[in-house]
């Protein structure tokens, strides 16, 4: 987790921070706290993708008489080949829509802080760091 550091260690601020500074660094900290989090989310998606399409890849090379057991909640199930691929393309679908999404969450959130962070140098200087 990355720390917002209103005055590095033997230095003096010249400038006060007011209520609307210390809202913004406020804002800032929260943010860089749901951009984790958004990321750690969003690595996880591309991991289950990733082992989807390595799942689709392999049953193509299954036999079609042949039934695979299929994992729907703590179970497994025996379901043919076709039943099998086509939850497969769905589960594939609705994950690269939810990767999408966070990536556009991601996109979001670093453009509000990119604000935020213009705002407060602008104002601190090398006084206050923002960098993780």
């Amino acid at each position: 987790m990355s720390t917002v550091e209103l005055v590095p260690k033997g230095e003096e601020v010249d400038e006060e921070v007011t209520w609307e500074d210390q809202q913004n660094i406020n804002a800032f900290r929260n943010l860089n706290d749901k951009l984790e989090s958004l990321e750690t989310k969003y690595d996880d998606l591309k991991r289950e993708k990733e082992y989807l399409d390595d799942l689709s890849t392999e049953l193509e090379l299954a036999d079609e008489d042949e039934l695979i057991k299929y994992k729907i909640g703590d179970a497994f199930v025996s379901l043919p080949l076709d039943k099998c691929q086509s939850r497969i393309e769905s589960e594939q679908a609705k994950l690269s829509e939810h990767v999408e999404a966070m990536s556009s969450s991601i996109a979001d959130v670093h453009d509000k802080m990119a604000k935020l962070k213009a705002v407060l140098y602008r104002k601190f200087g090398k006084s206050i760091n923002l960098e993780k």
